[in-house]
């Protein structure tokens, strides 16, 4: 009797990684060598920002993804920090607005100039103060604008509403070892964590309290870490007794044993998991190694499956992941890295080969765009919502026109520095949606232009009227001072 064996359908077994020609890599930028677990790296759909080495402090370079090649020694840095950069992140919300955390205790939020920097940006927009020790992880809410999570290595996370300054809750008690990071679920009312205990742990932020956890998740002594999938499971990478480096899913309502558990190599390098909710595909890359694994997750056993692995040369330093929208659906790209060598940024696309042309609606299902869902007053008093999910059919046009035309409020750019609660509009919730809203970003700054040119010219017929009046009053006043000279008065 003779048996064939049967090969699993995916749509994803044959996605393969093809690194960009060399015109289109970003050159000579000397990446941080902090001996720090971070990505090093972050990109959104508009910029790329990078960790780098400064001296007297610490810097990350952010530029527009259309400049590459050679990258000037002199190009201007994000530099406001007094220790080296830890860790950076993109707002969901809005492309132009990062925070980064760094080796100083603090934790800064950036407004980046819509066609990128000119002159080293030194002035925050907002400074959040109140970890004791380093701050290694940065994470912005899916759903809720201006909610910033921040984790440290004094063991403390600590939520923040950017808009005010101010700290909204402080869990302090949680963690009794070393973060090694964060992961908010998909409507941002829990996040799990990976600890040096060796623990998992999934955390309710708004209440204070532990809603699970998994002692041992992986029994190595080296870092873990611990992501959230789409359907609330857990999805961790780890190192096993013996230093293999494992794979493991996990269901938040039984954290006894895993649902599937794999071991993939001996390497020492931590594994960084990066994920797809929108295809179900976890990417996984490891510090130091020169290859990307990726995963498809499914309901039936085994779970877990291996689709393929993209290998080249040189090892990664960092690695940083493109949103879904910022992808060019038009060649099918289901994913792309910015892999960090030593002195190098290269792009890494992932494809799914099709013959045609048209909108591929089962790679591209709606994703979650730019607008927040949620205001962080209300997300404070209990709501939660899932992401507001756009189209990608929108962005089957040629690249050149792809930059994203959705209407949104510039969270930051209209207030400096907000120290005192209250004292900035940045986190005020949105007022009712008027036609106004829908206004192309290009037209709302021309209405604003024309608005203060009419405050200019009120002012300055104002301040004629008063020239005028004063004029006046002097010619009174001489002729008074002329007729009580001559004795007339």
């Amino acid at each position: 009797m003779s048996f064939r064996k049967v090969v699993r359908q995916s749509k994803f077994r044959h996605v393969f990684g093809q690194p960009v020609k060399n015109d289109h890599c970003y050159e000579d930028i000397r990446v941080s060598r902090v001996t720090w677990d971070s990505t090093f790296c972050a990109v959104n759909p508009k910029f790329l920002a990078v960790i780098v080495e400064a001296s007297g402090g610490g810097a990350f370079l952010v530029l527009p993804l259309s400049k590459t090649g050679r990258i000037d020694k002199a190009y201007p840095t994000v530099c406001g920090h007094t220790g080296p950069v830890l860790d950076i992140d993109w707002c969901p919300h809005n492309d132009e607005v990062i925070a980064s955390g760094s080796e100083d205790c603090t934790v800064m939020v950036w407004q980046i100039p819509e066609n990128g920097l000119t002159s080293p940006l030194t002035e925050p927009v907002v400074v959040l103060e109140g970890h004791t020790k380093r701050v290694g992880i940065i994470a912005w809410h899916p759903t809720a604008r201006n909610v910033l999570l921040s984790a440290g290595c004094d063991n403390v996370v600590l939520i923040w509403n950017v808009g005010t300054a101010e700290e909204l809750y402080r869990l302090d008690g949680l963690h009794p070892d070393l973060i090694y990071n964060v992961s908010w679920n998909r409507s941002g009312n829990l996040f799990c964590s990976a600890c040096k205990d060796k623990s998992v742990r999934i955390i309710d932020p708004r209440r204070g309290t532990l809603v699970a956890e998994r002692e041992k998740a992986h029994e190595g002594a080296r870092p873990m870490r611990a992501i959230f999938l789409a359907d609330g499971k857990v999805f961790t990478t780890g190192f096993s007794r013996m230093s293999e480096r494992q794979l493991a899913l996990w269901d938040p309502e039984n954290l006894e044993e895993p649902m599937a558990l794999q071991e993939l190599d001996s390497s020492n390098g931590a594994l960084l998991p990066f994920y797809d909710p929108d295809t179900s595909v976890v990417y996984v890359c490891g510090k130091g190694d020169s290859s990307i694994r990726y995963f498809e997750i499914t309901e039936e056993p085994p779970y877990i499956h291996f689709l393929n692995t993209f290998t080249s040369k040189e090892p990664q330093r960092g690695m940083g992941s493109m949103p879904k929208r910022g992808l060019e659906v038009s060649k099918c790209e289901i994913a792309r890295f910015y892999k960090l060598h030593e002195r190098k940024c290269e792009p890494i696309v992932m494809t799914v080969p099709r013959k045609s042309d048209l909108f591929q609606d089962d790679l591209y299902p709606d994703t979650a765009g730019p607008e927040a869902a949620l205001e962080a007053e209300e997300w404070v008093s209990g709501q939660d919502a899932d992401p507001i999910l756009i189209s990608l059919r929108e962005a089957y046009v040629p690249s050149k026109q792809r930059d994203l035309k959705i209407s949104r409020r510039n969270v930051l750019s209209d207030s400096r520095p907000a120290v005192a609660p209250g004292s900035s509009r940045l986190g005020a919730p949105a007022s009712t949606t008027t036609a106004a809203d829908a206004t192309p970003s290009g037209s709302l700054a021309r209405a604003g232009e024309a608005g203060k040119l009419e405050e200019v010219m009120q002012e300055l017929r104002a301040l004629r009227a008063l020239v005028k009046e004063q004029g006046e009053r002097i010619c009174r006043l001489e002729e008074q001072l002329g007729r009580m000279e001559n004795g007339d008065a």
